[in-house]
C-alpha cells in the first residue's frame, strides 16, 4: 500500500478550481472550530449540504497525526533492497494472468490513453497486490486531522476539500470512503484531489469507483499517468519521456525504476 511520504507531495496535484485556503490550523477552539471554519470555506467554494454534512460528528485522529509525524523510510535503502518486496514472483505471475484474461479491457484503455497494461498492472500490483489491501479506514477523519495539525493543513485541507468534492457530486457516499492513513482510495491509491482530477467511469455505469470497478480502476491510472506526459507507443526503461512521467505517479527513484522492472519482467522483457 503506498504511503504518502516527501517523495509522493509532488503527485498530490492542488486542483486548479479550488480557492485558497483559509481555515486556521489548531485554532483557540480547537478541532470543532477548525471543522467549522473549514465548513465556510467550502460552502464558499460551492459545496452543498450533502458535502458539508460529511464533516458532522468528526473526532480528532491523533494517531493518524502521529503516523504522518514519524520519519517514513520505506523508499530507502538499495534499489535491490526495495524491488525485492515489490516486484515478487507471485506476483508476476498474477500480473501475467491478468493481462491475459482482460486483454480486452487493456486494450480498450492503451487505444484511449496510449498507457500499456504492463505498467498499468506493475502499478496495481505494487499498489495493492491487485485490490486485494486497499485499507478500510475511513479517510474523513485521518483527513480532517491532517488539515488541522499545522504540519502540512495547506496540502490536507486541499485534499479534504477534494474529498468533499468526491460525496458532493455523487461519486461516492462518505461511509464508502474508505482506503488508507492518509486518505489514499481504491485499488491503486489515488488521493482525493487525483481522484477529482482523473477518476473516469469507463465500465459505462455512471459512477468514478476506483473500489470495486476495475475497468475504471485501470482506466483512470492510465489517464493520471497521461495527465503526466505519458506518451502512447513510447518505452518505460530509465531515460525516456514515459519513465518522467512515472514521476508523476511517485517520485521516489526507486519506486519508479521498480514499475519499469516489473511491467518489463511481466511483457517478457519487451
Amino acid at each position: 500500500m503506498r504511503v504518502l511520504s516527501p517523495f509522493m507531495i509532488a503527485g498530490a496535484i492542488v486542483l486548479s478550481a479550488l480557492p485558497s485556503l483559509a481555515a486556521q490550523c489548531e485554532p483557540p477552539g480547537g478541532f470543532p472550530a477548525f471543522l467549522q471554519a473549514f465548513k465556510q470555506d467550502a460552502r464558499a467554494a460551492g459545496i452543498s449540504q450533502r458535502g458539508l454534512s460529511s464533516l458532522d460528528g468528526l473526532k480528532l485522529d491523533t494517531a493518524t497525526i502521529a503516523f504522518d509525524r514519524k520519519v517514513r523510510a520505506s523508499f530507502k535503502g538499495s534499489f535491490e533492497q526495495f524491488a525485492a518486496k515489490r516486484v515478487t514472483q507471485a506476483r508476476l505471475s498474477r500480473a501475467s494472468a491478468y493481462l491475459k484474461s482482460h486483454a480486452s479491457l487493456f486494450q480498450r484503455i492503451e487505444q484511449q490513453f496510449g498507457v500499456p497494461g504492463p505498467v498499468l498492472v506493475a502499478i496495481w500490483g505494487m499498489e495493492t497486490d491487485f485490490g486485494a489491501v486497499t485499507g478500510s479506514k475511513p479517510i474523513l477523519p485521518g483527513l480532517a486531522s491532517l488539515a488541522y495539525d499545522c504540519r502540512r493543513t495547506d496540502l490536507f485541507q486541499r485534499e479534504l476539500m477534494a474529498a468533499l468534492t468526491i460525496i458532493d457530486r455523487g461519486d461516492m457516499g462518505a461511509a464508502e470512503l474508505r482506503g488508507a492513513g492518509h486518505g489514499e482510495i481504491g485499488q491503486t491509491q489515488f488521493l482525493p484531489s487525483s481522484y477529482v482530477r482523473f477518476a473516469v467511469d469507463f465500465d459505462g455505469n455512471g459512477k468514478k469507483d476506483l473500489i470495486r470497478s476495475q475497468a475504471d480502476v485501470l482506466a483512470s491510472t492510465a489517464n493520471y499517468l497521461r495527465g503526466y506526459g505519458w506518451q502512447k507507443g513510447g518505452g518505460w526503461q530509465e531515460g525516456s519521456a514515459n519513465f518522467a512521467a512515472l514521476g508523476g505517479w511517485n517520485k521516489s527513484a526507486n519506486y519508479q525504476r521498480a514499475i519499469a522492472l516489473f511491467a518489463t519482467k511481466v511483457s517478457g522483457g519487451r
